[in-house]
């Protein structure tokens, strides 16, 4: 397994040339970008600029392996506003696209909701939300697939794909070219990480890992890997059973004035789960 880190460890406002030459000296192979309104990496970011950007992580000897994006919880694919939904497809295209330009294999979607912490839109009923999101996924998989990339289906916290037999379902109905993006810090509120694994399979094209406490059981159980209720031993041990090789990206929050001392420990932390 590779070590990957999410630029969202990182500062508001850190240029990606920076993220790229930090990640490497604390032992990472690899950066998770990300799609936003601001920054680098926007719906305007141009072929030449993209180019540039992937140039500055190979020279740094850095992978670019995926796309993730937050954008999805104030556009939601499952929105009963079809203008939202429709900007939801706008911006996954681009993803696709991006992806494609930095040589990542990936990309990570929230797939929709039927709630969300903070979101505007009120209970999407569950069946209409199913719907809705298997349309986006098909339309956009079939994209990523002639692209190369990897649609990676996340489990969050939306109240929707709530089981590992429901996301596998979900990923075998939308086809070739959706995966499953498994995050399991996310799990742990309701499951337990193995036991996903064990049913995902191979369908796991990427894995996300944080640590959480459940007697929190909110956002703010979100801490330090191993300072929360996830086994790690588990995790390892499910990943090598269903052969799994590929990134394992820490995604954490940038809460050091310095993030140099956040990466090394999020790095040996790592080192740590992968020696299970």
């Amino acid at each position: 397994m590779k070590k990957g880190i999410s630029i969202w460890a990182f500062p508001d406002g850190t240029k990606l040339s920076d993220a790229f030459r930090m990640a490497k000296k604390a032992g990472f192979d690899g950066v998770e970008v990300a799609l936003s309104d601001t920054g680098e990496l926007t719906l305007n970011t141009t072929p030449a600029e993209l180019a540039a950007i992937r140039k500055e992580a190979e020279q740094n000897g850095i992978a670019l392996y995926s796309v993730a994006t937050a954008i999805y919880w104030k556009y939601p694919f499952t929105s009963p506003d079809p203008a939202i939904a429709s900007k939801a497809m706008e911006y996954g295209r681009c993803q696709i696209d991006m992806a494609a330009a930095l040589g990542c294999d990936s990309i990570l979607v929230v797939p929709g909701m039927v709630s969300g912490e903070g979101e505007p839109f009120g209970n999407i009923p569950y069946d209409v939300a199913y719907d809705r999101a298997l349309t986006c996924m098909k339309e956009l998989a079939k994209l990523a697939a002639n692209k190369g990339v990897a649609l990676g289906i996340e489990n969050v916290w939306n109240k929707f794909l709530l089981s590992p037999l429901e996301m596998r379902r979900f990923v075998d109905e939308v086809g070739q070219g959706a995966y499953a993006y498994f995050d399991a810090g996310n799990v742990l509120v309701n499951g337990y990480p193995d036991h996903w694994i064990d049913i995902l399979g191979k369908r796991i094209c990427k894995v996300h890992v944080k640590d959480f406490k459940r007697s929190v059981g909110n956002i703010n159980g979100f801490v330090d890997l191993f300072a929360g209720d996830v086994n790690f031993r588990a995790v390892t041990a499910a990943l090598r059973r269903v052969g799994y090789d590929g990134f394992v990206t820490a995604e954490v929050s940038p809460y050091h004035a310095a993030p140099e001392l956040l990466l090394r420990s999020v790095s040996t932390a790592l080192d740590e789960i992968f020696s299970f």
